[in-house]
């Protein structure tokens, strides 16, 4: 495991470099760029010199595309995309992009990129000697949902998913910005959802632990979960009380 996760970066724009280098700095000192390429044969080159646990790839670049440098990468480098043209996201995901970013890139968007990159680089220290025991491989998790918003159809990545409850026949997916509704049930998903990541609050109820702001006591002893993001109170059955052993 490195102590220092190494990362490339990969964009022809000057502007748009220099930017994304001040915010990596800012969002992930731990970090270290090991190499900026300025077109897409540069970066494979650097891509075998350096091998770095991350990628930040433009996709319309001199030579080499994004996509192209990804598909010889082969998910041997955590990815993210960071373009000006939305119609590739759903094949950079296809391609195991971590996420995909339009530019201009938000400093808080970064961030929580950031976030799920170091999940997948450093994890805890306190897990790395469960990791190294295990034997066999993890199981697939939900990296994103097919939603819908509207009369569109949006892909979400589930680090981004504050909650989800049952609504009827679908189920309710809250985002900090929104919400949107798929028709796979509640039980379902919760088989495709990492256990560390969302927990089960109540029968009808799915909670991104990270999103989790303050656990309050209510009447009857029963307790409620404030969510960053949402104005709205979740309520904890009794049945899963045990999770919050130690909150209160």
């Amino acid at each position: 495991m490195n102590d220092k996760p190494s990362i490339l970066i990969a964009e022809d724009e000057p502007l748009m470099r220099e930017r994304l280098l001040a915010q990596l700095a800012q969002a992930w000192p731990q970090a270290s760029v090991v190499a900026v390429a300025e077109n897409g044969n540069d970066a494979w080159d650097a891509w075998l010199e350096h091998e770095p646990d991350v990628v930040f790839l433009d996709i319309q670049m001199p030579g080499l595309t994004g996509l192209e440098v990804a598909r010889r990468i082969a998910e041997r480098s955590h990815i993210v995309f960071v373009t000006a043209y939305d119609q590739h996201a759903l094949e950079a995901f296809q391609r195991g992009a971590v996420d995909y970013l339009l530019k201009p890139v938000e400093l808080a968007v970064l961030e929580r990129t950031v976030d799920r990159l170091r999940r997948r680089v450093q994890p805890p220290a306190a897990l790395a000697p469960v990791l190294n025991e295990i034997a066999q491989p993890a199981p697939q998790r939900l990296k994103w949902l097919k939603a819908s918003v509207g009369r569109q159809i949006r892909l979400i990545n589930v680090s981004d998913v504050l909650f989800l409850q049952s609504d009827t026949k679908y189920t309710r997916v809250v985002l900090a910005d929104g919400e949107a509704l798929i028709r796979v049930p509640l039980k379902d998903l919760l088989e495709g959802l990492d256990p560390e990541l969302f927990w089960q609050i109540h029968r009808g109820t799915i909670v991104n632990a990270h999103a989790i702001a303050e656990v309050e006591r209510a009447e009857n002893e029963r307790l409620n979960v404030l969510v960053k993001g949402s104005s709205e109170v979740l309520t904890v059955s009794r049945t899963f009380a045990h999770l919050f052993r130690g909150f209160m």
